[in-house]
């Protein structure tokens, strides 16, 4: 078992250092392997070879009888075919059992979002507080260039160009794009730079600091986040991606370009993308059932 708790660490290690995985994956990836390791001892297997299809999906079929949901098991099962990929290309394997399981599926969640009078409501808050015109600089940036959580907190003051209006971020597996800052979210900024600086800065190069001078962390921005929209009214849970899938969202029902909503959010996959198509269609369909005269009789139906 020392030999396979080995190739899992180093495994990680590849997530963690050359694919640039979030802390957020590699925790979840960890819990799965372990889960894995559990199956193997089990059944008595010290060799990655002697896993087979038979086991996985067995295996799968227990954890599904013991409660383990669908997302659960599909994930699960995507951990086992990565760490395998992993194996093969290592030449430890030479098969990958788990890519002859077919993952259970998913109903598809589509993701939420605010529209532009829920967004506004939040975004001009006005208050003279550094550290909520700091939040209100990271909501600005959020919206404006559809940052994912774990870019924002990477942002350092040489990730713009051109006087704010562009910048550089580093996303999933260290891929690198140039995205537009829109004019509110620069304002935003340069606001908060005027007054960073009430702050003892330990951290000379990130943008967005504590009230200690270090850099902020996820959870600190997600708390901030969610303070800020329950102070302005709003009547549903905010959290930062919710911002991002607003941004993908406007976006695309005002511009219908997808490949480009694709680029702008870091998608490697359309396919990823294509979700907030479904949003958009939902939308129309909100309008459609509003205002077309043949869409549905004026008052209460009758069944």
């Amino acid at each position: 078992m020392a030999d396979l708790q080995k190739d899992i660490n180093a495994f990680l290690d590849y997530l963690k250092f050359e694919k640039n995985s979030s802390v957020h994956t590699l925790s979840a990836y960890q819990r799965d392997l372990k889960k894995l390791l559990l199956l193997l001892n089990a059944e008595q297997i010290s060799n990655w070879q002697r896993l087979k299809e038979v086991h996985l999906r067995r295996w799968l079929a227990e954890l599904h009888g013991n409660g383990l949901g669908q997302k659960s098991l599909h994930r699960l099962l995507s951990s086992v075919r990565s760490l395998f990929r992993y194996l093969n290309r290592q030449g430890i394997v030479e098969d990958n059992p788990a890519s002859l399981v077919a993952a259970p599926k998913v109903p598809r969640k589509l993701p939420s979002t605010l529209d532009a009078d829920q967004l506004n409501s939040i975004l001009s808050h006005q208050n003279d507080d550094p550290l909520v015109l700091r939040d209100l600089a990271m909501l600005e940036l959020f919206y404006s260039s559809g940052l994912r959580l774990s870019e924002l907190v990477n942002l350092n003051l040489d990730s713009f160009e051109d006087n704010f209006q562009q910048v550089r971020v580093l996303g999933k597996g260290r891929k690198e794009r140039l995205l537009p800052v829109g004019r509110k979210a620069r304002e935003a900024i340069r606001k908060w730079l005027k007054v960073k600086s009430v702050f003892s800065i330990n951290d000379e190069r990130a943008l967005f600091i504590t009230k200690n001078g270090n850099r902020i962390g996820p959870r600190q921005v997600q708390n901030r986040v969610k303070k800020l929209a329950v102070e302005s009214g709003l009547p549903t849970h905010l959290h930062p991606h919710m911002l991002r899938h607003s941004f993908a969202s406007h976006l695309l029902e005002s511009s219908g370009d997808l490949r480009a909503v694709q680029e702008l959010l870091g998608h490697s996959d359309i396919a990823t993308t294509q979700i907030y198509t479904h949003l958009d269609f939902q939308h129309l369909a909100d309008v459609y059932d509003r205002a077309h005269p043949r869409a549905r009789r004026k008052g209460s139906e009758k069944e």
